[in-house]
């Protein structure tokens, strides 16, 4: 198969962080440019068996999750599964209940913190509010506010030992700024947002977003800087496979989780049943019951890719001395002795045959000893589902960054894996 053009991939990368500033936004874009390829929603609340057939194109949307399948011709009870997985959150500032607060003369939202963001750059950048506003009825209204909010830094002259060590206090220092005494009520400015009353806003899930537009830039304009390339460049490049996959001899699947960042513990997380519950449905759409399904298990994999780390040019002594990824080297192998990610001498052997078959170069990521690394939904979708897992991604600098970094080359290159992976094309 033709490889990604680079420049065209990073590109609509671009447009797609721009589109999906929170979970619930990511996850409806995923499904509307499925279905502009041919897939078809469906309903959890429905007989599936009419459209879940061989050959068919299927997805489902929960809340801040996706789940795609694309289903061969010849498919039947156990047939394999091949599974791209990613996750649709990013940390950031959650707003709280009763969010109208204020001191100084100035209007202020509460937040709390969601995930594990470096704090110190959500400061001082125009911020807006992503996600969705439910109303009295039960009725989801997504919205994004544009730059309502800023975090803003004490001055220098006020805190001579800013620069010495920063360390916010979470309470005290993170609350935003949006206006001034009198501008108006947070709940009510997103009522309007939405057209409903104020009264009818009976709860939301709006997190902050930075609202600079992801950028080439660099000498040669061969460095990416975006919001939440940790994980929206893995949703993209499987939506970019699973767009163009004709499987044959596996289902081909794009899991895209909710609340990776905060544990995945939720009914549309990876420690839920959102993706139990589609294969065990696929299966008996296609004939089969539990015995099937462990066997289509038996000759499966995951492949879960979440974003990575490449050398840092000023602190390399982070990194593991021996196994050095740098950025334009192409997408991570991540290795981990204690199964923080799930990559085996198997697992590895499967990496090394797609990305030779789909010409792309590869790197392989283990953390400094002294440095331990985070996790992703690889173990944990292992542990549900007992199917075979590795872990990928795409390497980075500055990741949980307001703004993170990329080379333009990396991303496409993992779209261009996924999509040999999905088709068992190795």
């Amino acid at each position: 198969m033709a490889p990604v053009d680079g420049t065209s991939h990073i590109d609509d990368l671009a447009d797609f962080v721009t589109a999906s500033p929170s979970s619930y936004h990511a996850a409806e874009e995923v499904a509307r440019r499925l279905v502009a390829a041919g897939y078809t929603p469906l309903d959890e609340t429905a007989d599936w068996t009419a459209a879940v057939v061989p050959g068919a194109r299927v997805l489902l949307v929960r809340e801040g999750a996706v789940v795609a399948v694309a289903i061969p011709r010849g498919a039947h009870a156990t047939t394999p599964y091949r599974i791209v997985g990613a996750h649709t959150d990013s940390p950031g500032l959650k707003l709280k209940p009763k969010p109208t607060i204020g001191s100084g003369g100035f209007l202020q939202a509460g937040v709390e913190v969601y995930g594990g963001p470096i704090l110190a750059s959500w400061f001082d950048r125009e911020l807006e509010l992503a996600g969705r506003v439910v109303d009295a009825s039960g009725a989801e209204h997504l919205v994004r506010t544009g730059p309502w909010a800023r975090v803003p830094h004490l001055a220098i002259h006020l805190d001579r030992d800013l620069n010495s060590g920063f360390s916010p206090d979470r309470q005290r220092d993170l609350q935003p700024v949006l206006g001034v005494a009198g501008d108006g009520d947070v709940v009510g400015a997103l009522a309007d947002l939405v057209g409903i009353a104020p009264d009818e806003v009976a709860g939301y899930d709006l997190i902050t977003v930075d609202t600079q537009p992801p950028r080439r830039f660099g000498i040669a304009e061969d460095l990416f800087a975006s919001p939440r390339l940790d994980n929206l460049s893995s949703v993209h490049a499987g939506l970019r496979a699973m767009e163009a996959v004709e499987p044959s001899s596996a289902i081909a699947v794009l899991t895209a989780f909710d609340h990776e960042e905060v544990g995945s513990e939720s009914r549309s997380g990876a420690a839920g049943p959102l993706l139990v519950d589609v294969l065990e449905r696929i299966t008996a759409a296609l004939g089969g019951g539990r015995a099937e399904l462990a066997r289509s298990i038996a000759g499966s994999w995951c492949m879960s890719a979440d974003a990575g780390h490449a050398v840092h040019p000023n602190r390399p002594e982070k990194h593991d001395p021996a196994n050095r990824p740098v950025a334009g080297g192409g997408p991570l192998l991540k290795i981990n002795a204690v199964q923080r990610y799930t990559t085996d001498a198997v697992g590895a052997a499967l990496w090394g045959r797609v990305c030779r078959t789909a010409g792309v170069p590869w790197q392989e990521f283990v953390s400094n000893n002294d440095v331990p690394c985070g996790s992703t939904i690889g173990p944990i979708t292992a542990t549900r589902l007992g199917i075979r897992t590795f872990d990928v991604g795409t390497p980075l600098l500055s990741m949980h960054s307001a703004r993170e970094l990329a080379h333009v080359d990396d991303p496409g290159r993992l779209a261009d894996a996924a999509g040999v992976f999905l088709a068992a094309a190795e």
